[in-house]
């Protein structure tokens, strides 16, 4: 193999576009770029701007309420943490909190706590610390002979 030989690939490099060549080229002209006025122009973002008219989202009346306090919780059913520990990716005998929880895919972040809720079912004894259980999910893990640790949740606005 010579350096005089080397060459790229069929089809692998282009030609640069050069823009502003005339009309013929197809790319003349405005190069691309329109027309006039503000949104010709690079590094623009006007999201909502309606021309010096009050933009829509400031006519229209605001309803409701946000609780800026409220607690977002990782929802976790019973159903799979018995499909987890079925398929061996728990072990039952210990206790499961969201450390054990993440590192086998059940939960991807654990956010302000974990809440329990009773979609499927449970035959394993566990115990699982938890920050939120429904009732029926509370019964179902007792009725399989184990028991749901209720802890404080985390405070996410700190």
């Amino acid at each position: 193999m010579k350096l005089n030989t080397l060459a790229d690939n069929k089809g692998s490099t282009r030609n640069r576009r050069r823009v502003g060549r005339g009309t013929g080229s197809g790319i003349g002209k405005t190069s691309g770029s329109g027309h006039k006025g503000q949104k010709s122009r690079s590094g623009v973002a006007i999201k909502g701007f309606e021309g010096g008219q009050m933009p829509i989202h400031r006519r229209l009346p605001k309803r409701g309420f946000v609780n800026i306090f409220r607690k977002n919780f990782a929802e976790v059913n019973i159903g799979n943490i018995q499909k987890a520990i079925d398929d061996g990716k728990i072990d039952a005998t210990k206790p499961l909190d969201s450390n054990v929880l993440q590192s086998s895919g059940i939960i991807g972040r654990s956010k302000d706590g974990i809440r329990l809720l009773a979609n499927g079912n449970i035959s394993a004894k566990i115990e699982i610390h938890v920050a939120g259980a429904s009732k029926s999910a509370t019964s179902a893990v007792e009725k399989a002979g184990g028991m749901v640790v209720l802890s404080k949740p985390a405070d996410s606005a700190k």
